[in-house]
């Protein structure tokens, strides 16, 4: 555990459950934060943290709506959100907007707003829990920073990048002078800020962040992750070849960690190919996709790989010059290209 994640177990704030975007529930092995090929959809995952507040037991993250066991009425996430929202006014009611009963209670209900999809309503409160969290504790205090990363994360989910952004850069500074560079907590901002310079068109600057996470990260799972953001980004400017390094030094860590028949593998060995194509070296991009195909056709028990087995065969009959090859080598395996 970081120390950063060490400071939020003192001060008394937990982690929620995830909140998934339509982004936003976007990536699907990603974000981990790994970004599939292009275009590139973003799944993000984000994380909330909450601040325990004086609700009814009752109404509990971990109840479901039905009938509890002594026949009472389980509350629905509408019934847990309606309570929050009677408790901050009442909060406001008597101890005003600044006060830290009140800046918890708004950022629990602004939690709760994310976990059901309401991302403008989440964004709004976190908005106005963090201008109030400003003025009680500070910019530097650990609750500041926590409701500042909600807000990022709430901006994310919003599909709002350049908003995400500001509030990454803030605590990317906080976190490099507090903890250095090389904690995990600072890498983990460094690499949302550069995925939203990425998503917002700023591409020169996620390329510079990119770079610098995969020299300050640990985790060689998250250094590949981290490559294949900073491929994506490559591509956006046309440095095909750089990108496609990348990918290459990717496929084969993971060839070595999870097997060539991997889905996690054939998806960057797909993603190599597609590069090449992008690049326009055709007869590269075929040799690259036609080796991933025959792999997958060998590992097709997976649902997911059948599927990724069917996206290389499309991409291998459209690749220019390929279709005579793709012909014999489909029904060499059984298949045939119509």
């Amino acid at each position: 555990m970081s120390f950063w994640r060490a400071l939020l177990r003192g001060t008394g704030l937990t982690r929620s459950a995830e909140v998934e975007s339509p982004k936003t529930a976007l990536p699907t092995h990603m974000d981990h934060v790994e970004e599939p090929s292009a275009p590139i959809p973003e799944q993000v995952s984000a994380p909330v943290a909450s601040v325990p507040a004086t609700v009814p037991a009752a109404l509990s993250e971990g109840a479901r709506p039905g009938t509890g066991s002594s026949g009472s009425r389980v509350p629905t996430a509408g019934m847990r959100a309606a309570a929050l929202e009677r408790t901050l006014q009442s909060l406001v009611e008597r101890l005003g907007t600044e006060h830290p009963d009140t800046i918890t209670a708004r950022n629990n209900l602004a939690t709760k707003y994310a976990q059901m999809g309401r991302r403008q309503s989440a964004v709004q409160q976190f908005e106005l829990a963090l201008g109030e969290a400003v003025a009680v504790y500070g910019d530097d205090h650990p609750r500041t920073e926590i409701i500042r990363e909600n807000l990022a994360w709430a901006f994310e989910d919003a599909g709002r990048p350049a908003d995400a952004a500001g509030q990454w850069e803030t605590l990317l500074g906080q976190r490099e002078s507090q903890f250095g560079p090389a904690d995990e907590d600072t890498v983990e901002a460094r690499t949302r800020l550069a995925v939203c310079y990425r998503r917002s068109g700023r591409v020169d600057a996620a390329i510079a962040h990119y770079e610098r996470a995969i020299e300050d990260v640990a985790s060689t799972e998250r250094r590949e992750d981290l490559r294949l953001g900073l491929s994506a980004a490559l591509s956006m400017t046309g440095r095909y070849e750089e990108a496609g390094s990348q990918l290459r030094m990717v496929l084969a860590a993971r060839r070595r960690r999870l097997g060539k028949g991997h889905l996690d593998t054939l998806t960057v060995h797909h993603r190599l190919g597609r590069a090449h194509t992008q690049a326009g070296r055709a007869d590269e991009a075929v040799e690259v996709l036609r080796e991933a195909y025959r792999v997958a056709l060998n590992s097709s028990g997976d649902p997911e790989v059948r599927r990724l087995t069917l996206r290389l065969r499309r991409d291998l009959a459209g690749a220019p010059s390929s279709a005579s090859g793709f012909r014999r080598s489909t029904r060499s395996y059984g298949w045939s290209s119509r």
